[in-house]
């Protein structure tokens, strides 16, 4: 069953990082198609929360971007209580629900990500990983379709 996962991962737009996702997961040695994307959406939940944290911190650090940070945290409490709920149901029941619900959490990280002046997120790092694990997560999606 270990061969889903690497047989799953060449089908996504980057084999290594879904590779690391997956197998840094003990569930995956086990999973299905349908139980490796729900993992995945696993790690966009940690990821959002990850960011959130960060965004938090930087509201004490860099005040003078409160605007931006504001609706970042609006943004990634969206991705976290929202898209996430929401693939996790689709993904169980219609996927190509879930393949909306992760593009949108991607388009939450880049807008929020557009909202800083040039150079100055915080958060940069994250929301780069966001968008990678929302296109590995959204290839493993589409073979549920």
């Amino acid at each position: 069953m270990g061969d889903i996962v690497d047989k799953t991962c060449k089908q996504t737009p980057d084999y290594s990082l879904c590779l690391s996702l997956l197998r840094s997961d003990p569930r995956s040695s086990s999973a299905d198609t349908v139980g490796l994307g729900l993992i995945l959406v696993d790690k966009i939940k940690a990821l959002g929360t990850e960011t959130l944290g960060q965004i938090n911190m930087a509201y004490k650090t860099k005040p003078m971007l409160k605007k931006p940070l504001d609706e970042c945290n609006l943004r990634y409490k969206t991705i976290v209580d929202v898209d996430v709920h929401t693939a996790i149901i689709a993904i169980k029941g219609n996927p190509k629900f879930a393949e909306g619900a992760i593009v949108d959490a991607g388009v939450e990280a880049s807008v929020c990500e557009g909202g800083f002046p040039k150079g100055q997120s915080p958060i940069t790092g994250l929301a780069q990983k966001m968008n990678e694990i929302c296109d590995v997560t959204r290839a493993i999606v589409r073979m549920l379709l």
